[in-house]
C-alpha cells in the first residue's frame, strides 16, 4: 500500500516513533544543525533554507500544524533558556539582540515539518528517503520478511503456549458437542471467533497477509491478540460443553451466537478493543497491511513497540527455538500447526 506522509498523521507518527530508523535517517539526510546540550536544533530560517521555501511557508505550516509539531519537539525559546542558547553560539551565530523568542525544531519536528510541506521538492525527496530507510530497516531486522514479526516479541512464546492449551479445550468441545463435519465445523467455529475478536474471517485475514495454505493463522498473531483469542476459545469451549449437557449438541450457528455475545460482554470489551487496536496499528506499521474492518482502531505505534519488535528488546525467535532446551516446545508448536 502506497504511503502518503503528507495526508496521514498516523503514518507520520509511525516514522517519528521509529527509534531504530531515526538515527539512520538523520545520518542519511546530512542536515546542518546547531548542537546544544546534546540535542540538534534547526531554526525556522535554517529549515526554510534546507527545504527551499520562503520563511513565510514555514510559519504558515507551523500555524496550521502547531499541535502536531510541538508534540514532536518544536519549541519556542525565550527568557534564560534563549539567553544561554544565544551565548553558546556567539559570536559565530548572530540571532539578533532584539530577538526575545526563537522557534527551534529538534530533529523529529524538523522531519515532521518535511512531511507536511507539500510544495517543496526537497521535502518530497526527504519523504521518499524516509520511507526507503524505514522499509530497509524493518527488512534488515526481520531478515526480509514481516509475516512472523510478531514472534520477535518476548511475550509471544508464553502466549502461544498458553493459547495452545486453551485451543485444545475448544477442539475437544467442538468435536464432541457440535453437529457437522469435523473439518468444516471446526473451521466455521474458528471463523466465528476471529470475526468476534477482529472482525475478519480467517480467509479474509489470510488474503490480507498473503498467507499460504499451510500457514497457521494463529502463528502470525501478536501476543496480546493471542491472549484474547485464548480467552475466547476457553470461554466458547466452556459454553459449548455447558449448553450441550443441558440441551444436547449445538449447531455451528448457535456457537457463532455464543461468540457474538461474548464479544459484546462488558468484561471482554477492553481486551477486544486492545487486540483490534494492536493488530490494526502494528500490521500497518510493520507489515504494510491495512485492515479495513478495524480501521477505526488505528493509532500510531509507540517507540516502545518499535523497540519490542525491531529494536534492542526484540529477539530472534528461530535462533532461540533452535537451542536444545527448547526442542520440546518447538515440537509442540509444530504439531499444533500441522493439526
Amino acid at each position: 500500500m502506497a504511503k502518503d506522509l503528507t495526508t496521514s498523521q498516523i503514518e507520520r507518527q509511525n516514522v517519528l516513533n521509529n527509534t531504530v530508523a531515526l538515527p539512520r535517517i538523520q545520518e542519511a539526510l546530512e542536515i546542518e544543525a546547531l548542537e546544544f546540550q546534546g540535542v540538534y536544533y534547526v531554526t525556522k530560517q535554517m529549515a526554510a533554507d534546507y527545504y527551499g521555501v520562503e520563511l513565510r511557508t514555514i510559519e504558515n505550516c507551523l500555524a496550521d500544524n502547531e499541535e502536531e509539531l510541538r508534540h514532536n519537539g518544536y519549541s519556542l525559546w525565550k527568557g534564560n533558556s534563549l539567553k544561554e542558547f544565544k551565548l553558546h553560539f556567539a559570536p559565530e551565530k548572530d540571532f539578533g539582540n532584539k530577538t526575545t523568542q526563537l522557534g527551534l525544531f529538534d530533529f523529529r519536528s524538523f522531519l515532521n515539518l518535511g512531511m507536511l510541506l507539500t510544495t517543496s521538492e526537497k521535502a518530497k525527496y526527504v519523504r521518499s528517503r524516509i520511507l526507503d530507510i524505514v522499509i530497509s530497516t524493518i527488512n534488515e531486522k526481520t531478515g526480509g520478511g514481516t509475516k512472523y514479526i510478531n514472534r520477535r516479541d518476548r511475550e509471544y512464546l508464553p502466549a502461544a503456549i498458553q493459547e495452545e492449551n486453551y485451543h485444545k479445550n475448544l477442539t475437544e468441545a467442538v468435536n464432541k458437542y457440535v453437529d457437522g463435519h469435523k473439518t468444516y465445523k471446526y473451521a466455521q467455529v474458528m471463523d466465528a471467533i476471529y470475526k468476534a475478536v477482529f472482525c475478519e474471517k480467517a480467509k479474509e485475514y489470510r488474503k490480507l497477509l498473503d498467507l499460504g495454505a499451510k500457514d497457521n493463522v494463529r502463528r502470525t498473531l501478536y501476543a496480546e491478540v493471542l491472549r484474547v483469542v485464548s480467552s475466547f476459545e476457553n470461554g466458547v469451549a466452556f459454553e459449548i460443553t455447558r449448553q450441550a449437557k443441558e440441551c444436547g449438541p449445538l449447531t455451528v450457528a448457535e456457537v457463532s451466537e455464543i461468540c457474538r455475545q461474548m464479544a459484546e460482554h462488558p468484561l471482554q470489551a477492553p481486551y477486544v478493543y486492545d487486540a483490534r487496536q494492536k493488530m490494526a496499528s502494528r500490521d500497518l506499521a510493520f507489515r504494510d497491511v491495512f485492515h479495513g474492518n478495524i480501521a477505526e482502531y488505528l493509532k500510531a505505534v509507540t517507540p516502545e513497540e518499535f523497540d519490542k519488535f525491531i529494536g534492542s528488546k526484540s529477539l530472534d525467535f528461530d535462533a532461540i527455538m533452535a537451542l536444545p532446551e527448547n526442542q520440546e516446545v518447538l515440537k509442540v508448536l509444530k504439531q499444533a500447526e500441522d493439526e
